[in-house]
């Protein structure tokens, strides 16, 4: 019963999330709204952890080491952070690809190489982790 609440907690939460979203953005509120987001995902990891480390803890027949969990973090890790940085790097150059292609279209190509590079930092990521996953 309490692993129940603990989901509907949860979703409660991310429901009061999307929630504060909907509403109209002004400079007055906008402080409040990133609080609650962030004070919201932390109530909904939280949540998570204990709902996981509760199943784990109850599970008799768990094999592993240390090592491969923290190689699991790691693996992980590496495919969010690098998937933020090609978030970053796109971000930035996908505006100045279509202004470049906007001013002429010859140079469709040449702004879609540098598009793609910052694409392919997150495949250089998940292939790390990839690589860190099968080595465990």
């Amino acid at each position: 019963m309490l692993e129940i609440m603990f989901v509907l907690g949860g979703m409660a939460l991310v429901f009061a999330s999307i929630y504060f979203m909907s509403k109209g953005v002004n400079s007055a509120n906008a402080k409040r709204r990133v609080l609650s987001h962030v004070a919201m995902f932390t109530g909904v990891f939280a949540l998570t952890l204990v709902l996981s480390t509760s199943h784990v803890f109850a599970e008799d027949g768990i094999t592993g080491t240390l090592a491969q969990g923290l190689g699991f973090i790691a693996a992980a890790l590496v495919t969010g952070c690098s998937c933020i940085g090609a978030g970053i790097a796109v971000a930035a150059a996908a505006p100045a690809a279509i202004g470049a292609i906007s001013e002429n279209s010859d140079n469709f190509g040449k702004a879609m190489i540098f598009v793609a590079l910052g694409e392919g930092v997150a495949i250089y990521g998940l292939l790390i982790s990839i690589l860190l996953i099968n080595s465990l």
